[in-house]
């Protein structure tokens, strides 16, 4: 199913001549991944803008089917053509990389939150050793290891989770921008002290439908479990979605 959301107002802003297409947890979902690519780049071409950028939340992997998939195409490069990307990292890539530097103890956490699943999409199995599991990952790692916590752009923070509410953007611990629930979601003011009016992007929490409030977006509309995967379309003052 496809659908669209009607545009309204954002809580931050972008320069002119800038748009971003910021896309929420995938969770190994990579057929609704390749749908909404191409869902961006029609919307491109019906409306060009001089500087797109592509952005992805993370949680590219786990308890879907196509884990490998879709980070392999993330790692290729650029998924449309003149169109930057950035890719961010979450908590079960951050999972992931634990699990295949500390070991047993920590893979099993990872598994038990679909570890198992993204190792089936690789060819492995949770019966393997770590040194199996490395094997398996070793071309993606680099990719993996490399995501970025945080992006910002203009008005706008793009980040996993979310941040911690009075606290620094250059002061926010690992912890928050790949963790953060309650402390962040339930926050109605400005987030951000040195930057007050600044409005952050997140996924992590999943919600039924797009979870705008105050000077936050949520963007996890639980894909893999059953809901759409949602890319949000910010441009000048507004906001607008997509949906596969």
């Amino acid at each position: 199913m496809v659908a669209a959301w009607l545009s309204r107002r954002a809580p931050g802003w972008l320069s002119p001549g800038c748009r971003v297409y910021a896309i929420g947890d995938v969770h190994g979902c990579a057929d609704r991944l390749w749908a909404l690519h191409e869902q961006i780049a029609e919307d491109l071409q019906e409306s060009p803008v001089e500087r797109p950028l592509l952005l992805h939340l993370g949680d590219y992997v786990d308890r879907g089917p196509n884990s490998a998939d879709v980070v392999r195409r993330l790692a290729a490069g650029p998924a449309l053509l003149g169109v930057p990307m950035v890719c961010l990292r979450g908590n079960h890539e951050q999972m992931l990389l634990d699990a295949l530097e500390h070991g047993s103890d920590v893979g099993a956490h990872w598994l038990r939150n679909g570890g198992d699943a993204a190792l089936k999409s690789w060819g492995s199995s949770g019966y393997q050793s770590v040194e199996e599991w490395r094997a398996a990952l070793s071309a993606e790692l680099p990719f993996l290891r490399g995501l970025a916590l945080h992006h910002r752009v203009d008005g706008y923070v793009f980040v996993h989770a979310g941040l911690r509410p009075g606290i620094m953007l250059s002061q926010q611990s690992e912890e928050d921008l790949l963790w953060i629930r309650e402390d962040f979601l339930s926050h109605t003011g400005p987030i951000l002290p040195d930057a007050p009016g600044m409005a952050v992007v997140h996924g992590h929490t999943p919600r039924k439908w797009p979870d705008c409030l105050g000077q936050r977006v949520g963007l996890d509309t639980g894909a893999v479990a059953g809901g759409v995967l949602t890319c949000g379309v910010f441009e000048n003052q507004s906001l607008r979605f997509l949906t596969a």
